[in-house]
């Protein structure tokens, strides 16, 4: 379940704002003016998110490189690759 806090209440009350909410509250989202805008996550649930997101990146560098999807080279060559695409 993830708790709601307001802009204002954060600016107004600080981290207080995070007081009424329980351990039932993975996170936090923080809305501007009514809109959802940001999430406060607790730092080993952010970790593990992070942890996933690196695995993802690494099995598709695998990926890529099992199908050919690479390049070698200088890096001068690699640089004018990446700028021109």
């Amino acid at each position: 379940m993830a708790g709601q806090v307001t802009a204002n209440d954060l600016k107004t009350k600080g981290v207080g704002a995070f007081e009424q909410f329980t351990d039932d509250d993975r996170e936090v989202i923080i809305t501007v003016r009514g809109k959802q805008k940001y999430v406060v996550l607790p730092i080993a649930e952010y970790n593990q998110l992070r942890e996933f997101e690196l695995d993802a990146a690494i099995q598709e560098a695998k990926r890529d490189i099992a199908e050919g999807k690479y390049h070698t080279g200088a890096i001068e060559e690699h640089m004018n690759r990446v700028h021109h695409v």
